[in-house]
């Protein structure tokens, strides 16, 4: 709140003095006195500057005399109640009527107005002026008052209604009763209505009515503080209670008055009542209640036991996913060193058929590559990240197709028994990766028993409910049960973790059960384990029910793998950032006899087609910076729209919405597949 003394500093001093010196001389006299001030240029300028934040306002007589004065008289009409602007009129007849009649027409409109006679001495102004300023800073702390007491009263009335308290004050002796809307609403009658003493009694109920009456009587005469509860009846004939204060104040002549509030406590005392009736129901039925408080602290238990293990299953799927990240990444970059192995090998065979030891080496490497290989292959299927060929295939023929194998990598020494129906309906799969899957968990069954044992595979048709694995829906269930020494649980827990192995070191690489996770994962299915020490494992594999195509919607067969190229030589586009993959790739492609146009980004590829328009096809690498090969194939499409387009990758995780369907050759390959990939594309 801003206070009166600093209004004061704030407000400007008008000036109407238009003739001769008098506005400079009055604005240099006020400036002295410490009084900012504004020369008004005429009448309409004065009225308009006038306001509650004036400080008072200086004019010559002669100025006014003869001007239509209404607009004057309606601004300071208009002033509030506190303010009376004062007004120094300059004149050269003095102020009194006797001697200037024109003063009391003046001192009518102005109301608050001092005559100076000019010529006038500094010193008289500056008294005129100060006490112009005093009585000025006297309104400014009356405003000051009023709006404090109009708050004062606006927070008193904002808290009556919050509280929904109704304010009354009693006279005792002439049974007057003043009160508030929210009061009259409290005992059931209209806000705007009426409502004395007379009603006041008659609303009480019957049998608190002396009470109430008692307790009016003894603060009247003791000069107690009224308080009391009381049952009120309301017009309509309903019940409700009334919680009532107040204090005795005595007016100047000595007569008492009640000044006080009352609320509505009906809610509060219902609720006791509740409460009471309610307590005497608990008291009743405590054995019960407390057999029930057991049985839902019991849940509660179970749910923050499932709730620990959804946090530590969740937990261990976001360790999983960084580390099927970081592996995924690990096996790409394996692979990319691996074509450039196997390529320069390749290569580096041909020219060394006459010596058999050279070429032993060479073969020997290129084994140990292709293991490699079949290691990031390992790798990707954990990380879900392995290009898959998923297609309906039937579980029970790819496993009796893989008996032999299975067989020979069991030994004589475990006993195979298959559960293979006829009749169940293909699982949605990649064949080679479901043979690798059974392959690794009947090896890991083998090595679980030792010293011998029986191993049960078994093909059936499952129904998902939707559980925390499946959605809902038909599976195909691969189970492989072993005999053998089996897993404790925290064993079992680690399992599908990566490198995770129970088998000693150089025999094992703790990714068999995790890439057939990973490949659960990726088709949309799980793998499930259970085993107990000396008890054996199980371990089922549950793949989605396929899909199958209706009659007549036969897929056209594809190019055979040995077509025979038809064009010849060709113009080939190599596009790889890798240069060690690009080197061998182009070296195989030119020793196939090509012509090869070799490109280290998708920039530079498009700029080669731009230039070149006899290239008859182009080979473009998927992984790599600024514009990956998918991106590369649509704007070399868009260039070339005929252009065969051969996408190599190290693995499928390829963005989705964005591919174009294009052939795919998977690294790392060898001269003999790439020749093969680019017969089946009929060139």
């Amino acid at each position: 709140m801003t206070s009166s003394g600093d209004a004061l500093a704030s407000a400007r001093a008008l000036i109407l003095t238009p003739h001769g010196r008098d506005s400079r001389l009055a604005a240099a006299l006020l400036t002295e006195v410490g009084q900012a001030s504004q020369i008004c240029d005429d009448l309409d300028a004065f009225v308009s500057g006038l306001g509650e934040d004036t400080a008072f306002g200086i004019l010559t007589e002669e100025t006014v005399r003869h001007a239509d004065l209404a607009p004057l008289l309606a601004a300071i009409s208009a002033q509030p109640n506190w303010s009376a602007l004062p007004f120094i009129v300059l004149t050269r007849h003095g102020g009194g009527p006797e001697r200037n009649p024109e003063a009391a027409r003046l001192s009518e409109i102005l109301g608050n107005v001092t005559f100076l006679e000019r010529p006038f001495h500094a010193t008289t102004f500056a008294s005129v002026v100060r006490g112009a300023r005093r009585g000025r800073e006297r309104q400014f702390e009356t405003r000051a008052a009023v709006m404090q007491l109009h708050r004062s009263d606006e927070t008193l009335r904002t808290a009556l209604m919050a509280g929904r308290l109704g304010a009354w004050e009693l006279h005792p002796a002439s049974r007057e009763l003043i009160c508030s809307p929210t009061l009259r609403t409290i005992f059931g009658r209209p806000a705007d209505g009426t409502f004395d003493f007379h009603d006041f009694v008659s609303s009480i109920h019957e049998d608190d009515l002396d009470r109430v009456m008692a307790t009016i009587e003894n603060a009247t005469i003791e000069g107690r503080d009224y308080a009391v509860e009381f049952r009120t009846v309301w017009p309509d004939g309903s019940l409700h209670w009334a919680e009532a204060h107040a204090r005795i104040q005595h007016d100047p002549d000595g007569t008492p008055r009640l000044i006080g509030v009352t609320s509505d406590v009906t809610a509060r005392k219902q609720a006791e009542t509740n409460h009471r009736e309610q307590t005497e129901e608990l008291e009743r039925r405590v054995a019960q209640r407390t057999a029930e408080l057991e049985s839902a602290h019991a849940r509660v238990l179970e749910e923050i036991r499932q709730r620990e293990r959804t946090e530590g299953q969740l937990l261990q799927s976001q360790k999983m996913e960084a580390i099927g990240q970081l592996t995924g990444g690990v096996a790409h970059d394996f692979n990319n060193l691996l074509m450039a192995v196997l390529g320069n090998l390749d290569l580096l065979s041909r020219h060394v058929t006459d010596d058999p030891r050279a070429a032993r080496l060479i073969d020997g490497a290129i084994q140990g590559a292709q293991r490699g290989a079949a290691l990031t292959q390992r790798l990707l299927a954990f990380a879900r990240r392995q290009e898959l060929k998923i297609e309906p295939r039937g579980l029970a023929d790819l496993v009796r197709g893989s008996e032999d194998l299975l067989r020979r990598s069991v030994g004589d020494g475990v006993e195979l028994s298959f559960s293979l129906p006829d009749g169940l309906p293909p699982a949605q799969v990649d064949g080679n990766q479901f043979d690798l899957a059974l392959l690794n968990l009947a090896v890991n069954a083998r090595d679980a028993m030792p010293g011998g044992g029986r191993l049960a595979i078994a093909v059936d048709l499952c129904e998902a409910t939707g559980d925390e694995d499946l959605a809902a829906g038909r599976y195909l269930r691969l189970s492989v049960s072993d005999t053998g020494l089996g897993m404790d649980a925290a064993t079992l827990e680690q399992a599908t973790q990566p490198f995770f192995s129970t088998k000693e070191l150089g025999k094992g690489t703790g990714l068999g059960l995790s890439m057939i996770h990973g490949l659960a994962q990726q088709l949309q299915g799980a793998l499930r384990l259970w085993s107990r020490p000396g008890e054996g494992t199980r371990a089922e594999l549950w793949l989605p029910v396929a899909q199958v195509e209706e009659k007549g919607a036969e897929r056209p067969a594809p190019p055979p793998a040995t077509a025979q190229a038809s064009r010849g030589v060709l113009r080939i586009l190599f596009v790889d950032d890798d240069a060690l993959i690009a080197m061998s790739s182009v070296d195989l492609l030119e020793d196939l006899g090509h012509h090869v146009t070799q490109a280290g980004s998708g920039e530079q590829a498009l700029a080669v087609l731009e230039s070149d328009a006899e290239i008859d096809l182009m080979i473009t690498d998927f992984s790599m910076p600024r514009m990956n090969g998918g991106e590369l194939s649509r704007h070399a499409r868009d260039l070339r729209p005929d252009l065969p387009i051969l996408l190599a990758t190290g693995y499928a995780e390829l963005p989705e919405g964005g591919m174009i369907d294009l052939p795919r050759l998977a690294k790392p390959y060898m001269q003999r597949q790439l020749e093969e990939e680019i017969a089946r594309m009929g060139l």
